[in-house]
């Protein structure tokens, strides 16, 4: 095999034949050439992913008419100026999630089941870097403030994640210390370490049992992936690194306590816009923090956790409390969907028209572990054909929905919760918005995680 002259590149229309019969082969990396990112390409399709950690104060997020003429929420109030770009979704859920904190965040963008001995499926965002990855330099961006990052391989191994702010800059727009060469030298080091370990492994093979063959093999798919993202860092070393302005330089290569979070939040989106603006990644995932121990936000006088305030049972503090933080966080979001707004693109259009932004939770109700009518808010993407201005409201689509438990003053009763534990529309599967991001991404697929039909937005 000759890494250098490719002569192993074979055709995607490659096709096995045998006994009469045709048999297409799915998308290998053998079929993507090298050097792909070098060619010129359309306009590139973005997405970006947002999660905030155990759900929201639902009885003052909730929007309770579905359509074009629906008023914002409380805590959907800084959204407001974007009502034309934005679909707020209610109605989906996740089966898969078993109502725990940690599954909710660990399958929000997988669809997977997680059980005692299950193991995680691929989330969407790796599902799209298997298509970009070819033009970018890096697969995919994940950040988290606290926690774990929200992307997970193939084979059901987590990414790690990004939290200081002049780290993720260094990561995406500074050459590697020592320069090229030393780079080179440990990148192809670690291809020889990985050749060796894999010829060990193929002659230990020989001796095992069916279940350790079924634990090498996920051995194995990692080894790969780490083989492909050796390959490619160093096919990407002799590129130049995309030159950032000066004042996009002090904007983000800098470290922000996370203290302030609102300046931290804010600075990683501006970080996220960077690189989707100079093309160094087209997909991002972006934690606000785990569901354990999301943080305080002491700049508006919250110094409890939000895993905290999230089990409020009923103070009337805690929940005034949780609707400020619930608000503070889409203020931030808010403030991402404005830059990409006013960055433009490639072909000289608004950043936000090829860019999909996703922020919501895996939990609606966090007292009660509900995970159900999941608070989602899907922004952009115009360009990629999404349709926005409207409340998005799959309960109302339910058979028997008698609609929104409202009291005397026309607001949410503390019956809306039953809403947040046990959904309305079992069909409403979140995975279905998933399969729309990742068709619009240009995945093909009719399936993913656990969808029954794709999304219309």
């Amino acid at each position: 095999m000759n890494l250098q002259s490719q002569s192993w590149l074979i055709n995607r229309r490659h096709a096995l034949r045998a006994m009469g019969s045709l048999v297409a082969l799915p998308m290998l990396e053998c079929m993507v050439p090298l050097r792909a990112a070098e060619k010129a390409t359309a306009t590139p399709k973005r997405s970006a992913f947002i999660y905030l950690a155990n759900g929201v104060h639902s009885l003052n997020y909730q929007i309770t008419k579905p359509g074009k003429d629906y008023q914002f929420s409380r805590s959907l109030k800084p959204l407001e100026k974007h009502r034309e770009v934005i679909t707020p979704i209610s109605g989906l859920h996740h089966p898969g999630a078993l109502g725990h904190h940690h599954n909710c965040i660990s399958v929000w963008l997988t669809g997977g089941r997680l059980g005692p001995s299950d193991r995680n499926t691929i989330s969407v965002d790796q599902r799209m870097a298997e298509l970009t990855a070819p033009h970018t330099r890096y697969p995919s961006m994940e950040v988290a403030l606290t926690g774990d990052s929200l992307a997970w391989t193939a084979d059901g191994v987590r990414l790690p994640a990004l939290r200081r702010c002049s780290e993720i800059f260094a990561s995406l727009f500074e050459e590697p210390k020592g320069g090229k060469l030393v780079q080179r030298r440990a990148l192809r080091r670690k291809g020889s370490v990985l050749d060796a370990n894999l010829a060990e492994v193929r002659r230990l093979e020989q001796k095992m049992g069916v279940a350790d063959k079924g634990r090498m093999e996920q051995y194995l798919t990692s080894v790969r992936e780490a083989e492909i993202r050796t390959r490619r860092a160093d096919a990407w070393l002799d590129t130049p690194l995309p030159a950032v302005a000066d004042a996009d330089r002090k904007r983000t290569n800098r470290d922000v306590a996370q203290t302030m979070a609102g300046e931290y939040f804010r600075t990683v989106y501006d970080l996220m816009v960077l690189a989707f603006q100079t093309d160094v990644t087209r997909v991002a995932t972006f934690s606000l923090g785990g569901e354990g121990d999301a943080f305080s936000i002491p700049e508006i006088g919250i110094t409890e956790s939000r895993h905290q305030l999230s089990h409020h049972g009923g103070d009337a503090g805690y929940m005034e409390k949780l609707t400020n933080y619930d608000t503070f966080a889409i203020e931030q979001f808010s403030y991402f969907l404005t830059r990409l707004s006013e960055t433009k693109d490639l072909n000289g259009k608004p950043l936000l028209g090829s860019t999909m932004a996703l922020f919501g939770s895996g939990m609606c109700y966090g007292h009660s572990h509900g995970n159900a009518n999941l608070p989602l808010v899907l922004a952009g993407g115009s360009d990629l054909g999404l349709k926005h201005g409207s409340h998005l409201d799959l309960n109302k689509s339910a058979a028997g929905f008698q609609g929104y438990a409202l009291g005397a003053d026309g607001a949410l009763t503390t019956a809306h919760y039953q809403l947040c534990s046990r959904p309305v529309n079992i069909d409403a599967h979140m995975s279905n918005l998933l399969l729309l991001m990742a068709q619009r991404m240009g995945v093909e697929t009719e399936k993913f995680g656990d969808s029954n039909k794709m999304l219309t937005v």
